[in-house]
């Protein structure tokens, strides 16, 4: 990036944060565009005390191609969604000192990466996952420059790198089929091949979409898929 690449970027990642600090949030309107429709979106007040608490970092940072996030392939061979593309992220653990601390702490691992210069720019909206009884907390990230990784092969099979304009071009946006509980069922889902991002991934990514259309002064709206603004796949880090 140029230094008037470089300052553009500052420049929006200040708004972002600004944004992510300002209000209410896009919230269930922009994670239904990503859903199936069979869903609970929230848990009754007394199954709170219950739920699991997890944070997950969307984390992201410049390439030559734009601003990318960073997304995490799991192993077919995991119980818990194998094969699934996944924000880096976990169960909060008793010394973790905050949900935001959980997600650096669990990119850390998962990435085998420094977080020490990453900036927590806000939060997004908690999405309620009904089958693991579980509460996901995400949060928006940035760093500057993308420190060598070194995935943890247990749990990363491989670390894609993807443009917000490639995630905000409608053409991306697709469907996929995946078996639930010995059923086949249709999820839309982000396309970049040969991987499809769906589910809660998907749900969150479309709300951080939703903010960065209101960033960049694009009208959202939670029956229209996201802005054009095209570029091509970031090639993943190893």
């Amino acid at each position: 990036m140029d230094e008037s690449d470089t300052l553009q970027s500052a420049q929006f990642i200040q708004r972002l944060a600004d944004r992510l600090a300002s209000g209410p949030l896009p919230g269930v309107a922009a994670q239904r565009k990503m859903s199936s429709v069979e869903r609970r979106w929230a848990p009754d007040a007394a199954e709170l005390p219950t739920l699991r608490k997890s944070a997950v970092l969307a984390l992201l940072h410049p390439s030559p191609a734009g601003l990318a996030l960073l997304y995490t392939l799991r192993p077919s061979r995991l119980a818990h969604h194998g094969g699934q593309v996944s924000f880096p992220g976990g169960g909060m653990e008793e010394g973790d000192v905050s949900l935001a601390h959980t997600a650096l702490r669990e990119t850390a691992e998962e990435l085998g990466m420094t977080t020490a210069d990453v900036q927590i720019l806000g939060p997004l909206t908690p999405l309620f996952i009904e089958s693991s009884r579980n509460l996901v907390h995400p949060f928006v990230g940035w760093i500057s420059g993308l420190p060598s990784l070194n995935p943890d092969i247990g749990e990363v099979a491989e670390v894609l790198a993807v443009t917000l304009q490639t995630l905000a071009d409608p053409a991306t946006v697709t469907t996929c089929v995946r078996e639930i509980n010995g059923h086949p069922r249709s999820f839309p889902s982000f396309y970049i091949p040969p991987h499809h991002i769906w589910g809660a991934t998907a749900m969150m990514t479309s709300e951080l979409l939703a903010i960065v259309a209101q960033v960049r002064g694009v009208d959202f709206r939670a029956d229209a898929p996201a802005p054009p603004d095209r570029q091509d796949r970031i090639p993943a880090h190893r």
